[in-house]
């Protein structure tokens, strides 16, 4: 639930960005970082392992405006994507207002894919949250590999795998270029915005 200063009239919502290791999570927010820098108020924090994988999280917070009179501070996070650091991705998860899943579109990734979307949907449920209930987007990232020939998923197994039941937004996409990068953002936090607006009313 987001956390609301109701002295200071501000509502800090929290979005994660959650996938299987070297999925685009780090990825999407250093291309958010540089695009929207105007609008960003403190630095990425990004903490590396020596196999250049997020260990914790970056932190990217911004100011969005208003709802009903609140202030709106933006913070993103990503999650490690390697299993064994589960205990920190539960971790990261605590609080959370809204997420975006970055699916690898590559074929050899198919099967991570789908462990990394029931493990999320694990790690809610011991928050008492369910995948079904919290504002979700689905993204689908690296389809420019395509370009290079390498063997990418189409949108309808990925669909079929991963949102057939859930039935959220998506997005086809490249973190690497920033195709659809933005329009993924400005999805997860128009949800994630109604929602809490719903929380409020």
């Amino acid at each position: 639930m987001s956390f609301i200063n109701l002295r200071e009239k501000i509502v800090q919502v929290k979005i994660v960005y959650y996938g299987p290791g070297r999925g685009g999570k780090t990825t999407n927010l250093e291309y958010i970082n540089r695009k929207f820098s105007k609008q960003i108020q403190s630095e990425m924090v990004s903490l590396k392992t020596h196999g250049d994988r997020t260990l914790f999280f970056d932190f990217l917070p911004f100011n969005m405006g208003q709802i009903k009179g609140y202030e709106l501070k933006i913070q993103l996070y990503t999650v490690p994507g390697q299993v064994k650091y589960n205990a920190t991705r539960k971790l990261v998860l605590k609080g959370v207002d809204g997420i975006v899943f970055v699916a690898d579109a590559q074929e050899q990734m198919r099967e991570k894919n789908i462990r990394s979307l029931n493990q999320l949907h694990e790690n809610l449920l011991s928050y008492k949250e369910s995948i079904f209930k919290i504002p979700l987007v689905l993204q689908y990232n690296k389809v420019d590999l395509r370009n290079q020939g390498i063997p990418i998923l189409p949108t309808a197994v990925l669909e079929k795998d991963l949102n057939s039941k859930l039935k959220v937004p998506y997005f086809e996409a490249s973190a690497l270029t920033g195709y659809n990068v933005p329009e993924t953002l400005k999805k997860i936090i128009s949800s994630t915005v109604i929602s809490i607006q719903k929380k409020l009313m």
